[in-house]
């Protein structure tokens, strides 16, 4: 048997420039022995010696692919990826593998060929039944750069990066842009797993991810620690897991959402994310691409048009729900604020989150959603979001648009929730005629703070809420507001406890419309109050 083939395949227009390695003396003795070909030490499998070159143009795939079956075959060990830059389009993962980039080296998402060509990134799967329920690229897996199904026990580990400059970040067929139609050997994500078990991703990083940096869907026991990702759409997505540690991981996702536990029904049915923590975490969407890795940190020019997405969200795609998790010890930067959102008909319940700060916060610090937008199979029923606990949050320098807003709809009411050690600097402004706006309800709107338009409010927006405990919470605003600090429609069983705001003649603490069992106590500059039913009222 001979020592595996050299692919040559070279990519159209050159490549990046690169420095070649010099492998180490990592071939067996006899080179005719394929089972020391390429080990480097017993369960190490150094992808050079099955004929990778990273060299930044040369194809590396086949020669990874082998590697990685060659460990798989011997019952699991570790492909090694020394310095250099490996040009791939899709890598298949194996159970009881690792892959383990060194420093300095590089995995990188190799451009689609021509259209018409042959080869490039694995054809994503067929969905013909359920595919309408969410959006392309969280309907298929295998045109990513790498990619494994039905798996366990695998990990990637750093201290490389993997560099997915030839993936796309668009929307597939469904998208209104021809170019980004075409999906015959492109692929759109840096990770995607589905149906495994037992993953540990760990210390790399992801510039330029495509459309998922990491997708992950029905992947239970999953530990993502010590991540920086600094890419042009989603950070990571969470879908219909169990069982999941994020830790330690620094996102920048201008574009789109940093660290996004979903519940799609991509799986073909609903399937909750349960049982997660997303700890010591910075996300943002201040930075231009590129700029967080390099440490140049360059904030985009006063005047650029870009979301600054960047943030911790729950949903949108929420069929299966939400249940047991906590997030703690966070920062947020220049980036939309926290938001957790059910409208596909599932429960969002048992949330915990405490020791948040955040700083330029482009939309609402906090966003509660409970919608009808039902993008599911049919005959659903509005789901649940509730028991939901918040503690030690801090913003400033908070865009006044749009204020914490916690939002139910008409007959379906967001439930038992506690706010509490919280401060809110807003940059003010806002006035009376803004005061006086009285929001849509939009029930089956697409979730996003802006929905509704300027807020009536500088501090929260509550409406179709029952039993909401808030104390120790403190609105500031750079300049003065004319809109209420609070505003309350549709409320059962509100108390306030210990609030602070700052006085402007004739503006109100609390706006109240159709509101029962409301209480504010030991509050600046508002007297001891207790309403047990209020159709309209000011204090």
């Amino acid at each position: 048997m001979q020592t595996p083939r050299r692919d040559v395949l070279k990519l159209a227009g050159g490549g990046i420039a690169a420095s070649l390695m010099t492998a180490p003396a990592l071939f067996a003795a006899n080179p005719s022995d394929v089972s020391g070909v390429g080990r480097n030490g017993k369960g190490t499998y150094d992808v050079r010696g099955y004929g990778a070159v990273g060299d930044g143009t040369t194809i590396d795939t086949p020669a990874i692919n082998k590697a990685i079956a060659a460990a798989a075959s011997s019952g699991g060990g570790t492909v090694l990826f020394p310095a250099g830059t490996y040009a791939c389009y899709s890598i298949h993962l194996q159970s009881h593998v690792t892959l383990f980039l060194e420093q300095g080296a590089v995995i990188l998402a190799a451009p689609a060929p021509a259209e018409g060509s042959s080869g490039g990134y694995d054809e994503p799967e067929p969905n013909e039944t359920w595919h309408m329920y969410q959006d392309y690229g969280h309907n298929h897996w295998h045109n990513s750069l790498i990619w494994g199904e039905g798996l366990n026990d695998i990990s990637i580990c750093g201290p490389g990066r993997i560099w997915g400059r030839g993936l796309s970040r668009g929307n597939g067929p469904e998208s209104h842009n021809p170019a980004d139609r075409r999906t015959s050997g492109v692929g759109n994500k840096s990770i995607s797993l589905k149906n495994c078990h037992n993953v540990v991703l760990k210390d790399f990083q992801i510039l330029q991810g495509g459309w998922f940096g990491i997708l992950a869907t029905g992947v239970d026991n999953l530990t993502i620690d010590n991540l920086t990702i600094d890419t042009n759409r989603d950070g990571m997505d969470i879908d219909c897991c169990r069982n999941v540690r994020v830790s330690n991981c620094t996102v920048n996702s201008p574009w789109d959402d940093a660290i996004v536990p979903k519940s799609s029904f991509a799986l073909g049915y609903a399937r909750p994310t349960e049982n997660v923590t997303i700890s010591n975490c910075y996300v943002t969407g201040a930075y231009e691409l590129g700029t967080l890795l390099d440490g140049t940190l360059k904030k985009f020019p006063d005047g650029t048009h870009v979301s600054r997405t960047g943030r911790i969200k729950m949903g949108t795609e929420s069929n299966g729900g939400f249940k047991n998790i906590a997030i703690s010890n966070c920062i947020f930067e220049g980036c939309h604020g926290l938001a957790l959102e059910t409208v596909d008909g599932a429960l969002l319940e048992d949330i915990a989150i405490t020791n948040i700060t955040m700083r330029d916060i482009v939309s609402a610090p906090i966003f509660f959603r409970l919608g009808a937008r039902m993008r599911g199979p049919a005959n659903g029923s509005v789901g649940q979001l509730r028991r939901v606990l918040i503690g030690n949050i801090v913003a400033s320098n908070v865009n006044p648009r749009q204020c914490s807003i916690l939002s139910g709809i008409p007959g379906h009411r967001i439930q038992d929730v506690q706010i509490g050690d919280v401060y809110i600097q807003h940059q003010g402004g806002g006035t009376r005629e803004q005061a006086a706006l009285r929001l849509p309800e939009m029930e089956n709107g697409y979730p996003e703070p802006t929905m509704f338009g300027i807020s009536p409010a500088q501090g929260f927006y509550l409406r179709h809420v029952q039993n909401i405990d808030m104390s120790h919470v403190e609105i500031a605003s750079l300049t003065s507001d004319d809109r209420p600090d609070f505003a309350l429609e549709n409320v059962s069983g509100a108390e306030f406890l210990r609030i602070r705001t700052q006085k402007v003649q004739g503006v109100p603490t609390f706006y109240l419309q159709n509101v029962d069992n409301f209480s504010c106590s030991l509050s600046r500059g508002i007297p001891n109050t207790t309403l047990d039913d209020v159709t309209e009222k000011t204090l």
